[in-house]
């Protein structure tokens, strides 16, 4: 059995014309950050309200809220795409 520490849970929309105070939701479990940041901006893309952290006793703990998927997401691309800005032909080889 594989070792899930992430989950990612969204709302489900629902079909019909019935008010209701809270929308349902389902969550999905993952092996590791990467997978649940591709489900949930997957799901997040598609307008749905998602939310994110790692299972328990996993650490350290994290919890993403709803408001901060989108940071959550973005986390380590700037640094992924400053890498690739400083050094665009990867190393010169140079010794100095």
């Amino acid at each position: 059995m594989k070792k899930h520490t992430w989950y990612v849970t969204f709302e489900i929309p629902w079909k019909g014309t019935a008010v209701r105070s809270r929308r349902s939701r389902s969550t999905q479990t993952f092996e590791n950050e990467m997978e649940a940041k591709n489900f949930a901006r997957a799901r997040s893309d598609e307008g749905l309200v998602v939310t994110a952290g790692t299972i328990i006793p996993h650490l350290p703990r994290r919890a993403i809220p709803s408001g901060n998927i989108l940071f959550w997401l973005e986390e380590g691309q700037e640094q992924d795409i400053g890498d690739a800005a400083e050094d665009p032909d990867g190393p010169s080889g140079k010794t100095e």
